[in-house]
């Protein structure tokens, strides 16, 4: 008899960066950031923009994109 078995939950979280002047830049997070809020998501976008992974520019939202 076969039983049902789950998915894997996925490893990683994509966000939508969105900036002022239109433009739409994705980032990951990876491992157990599935648990992350999504309000803490602005500080780690700036970092990211300084360690150069992210365009610069004036961050105008960031959206869970799966």
């Amino acid at each position: 008899m076969y039983t049902f078995r789950k998915t894997a939950p996925s490893k990683s979280v994509m966000f939508a960066v969105n900036y002022d002047d239109g433009r739409t830049a994705y980032m990951w997070i990876d491992g157990a950031a599935r648990v992350i809020d999504d309000r803490i998501m602005g500080p780690i976008a700036k970092e990211r923009q300084e360690q150069g992974l992210l365009p610069a520019g004036t961050i105008t939202g960031i959206k869970r994109v799966r």
